[in-house]
């Protein structure tokens, strides 16, 4: 028996650390030791989901980092990450859900940079998409819609008939200012912080398919 989630999709455009793939071990070994490098006197700076430029920003803003230090931080979370892959796997119902989706009616949208996620997607064996989108190809991150509503042109399709699938209330929140659909994966927050159409406690058991009218749906088995 399976239930659907959404229905009348051109397309799904999906987040990855947290969403696709667990990268936690790793990102959090990378910030805290950024910080202990950096002299930084707290622990609390890394917000998920956001571009790592973002999150140097907001520690000098706070005062806990120097303004002319932010080359050198910038350059050493980037070292950091992408020098460490131990433990990147892909979570549960991911690979099956994107095999049973079109290759061409999905992308990625990530606040990784271009290098960063070909060290994480190199990890777990998976090839970038043609068109995805990384915190490269923009120019404000998430929680803006920008890089929401490049993934949808990229995919040449109308934003409000995407899905976007995400762990993390900064990316539900681009999702929602896109105008698109949304579907929350609980773990790395509670379902309660996570607003979103529909939400989950992973991928287990999620599909894909395409209808007689070419449109795509998302189900749940079981």
């Amino acid at each position: 028996m399976s239930t659907t989630l959404f229905d009348g999709l051109d397309a799904v455009l999906f987040d990855l650390d947290g969403t696709l793939i667990d990268s936690t071990p790793v990102t959090s070994r990378a910030w805290a030791k950024w910080g202990e490098m950096l002299g930084i006197g707290r622990t609390d700076y890394h917000e998920h989901g956001i571009p790592a430029r973002q999150v140097v920003n907001s520690v000098i803003e706070s005062g806990d980092l120097a303004a002319d230090r932010w080359d050198e931080a910038f350059a050493l979370i980037n070292e950091l990450e992408e020098s460490d892959a131990e433990g990147v796997t892909v979570l549960p119902g991911a690979a099956e859900l994107l095999a049973s989706l079109p290759q061409d009616r999905w992308t990625i949208v990530t606040s990784c940079t271009d290098n960063l996620i070909a060290v994480r997607l190199g990890a777990v064996g998976w090839q970038p998409p043609s068109t995805i989108v990384t915190a490269d190809s923009v120019t404000h991150g998430k929680p803006d819609p920008e890089g929401y509503l490049l993934g949808a042109s990229r995919l040449d399709v109308d934003p409000s008939r995407c899905l976007v699938v995400e762990d993390a209330p900064a990316g539900l929140a681009a999702a929602h200012a896109a105008g698109m659909a949304t579907l929350g994966l609980s773990g790395t927050y509670g379902a309660e912080d996570l607003m979103a159409d529909v939400v989950l406690p992973g991928l287990a058991g999620v599909s894909g398919s395409v209808g007689a009218d070419g449109s795509l749906q998302v189900a749940l088995e079981g």
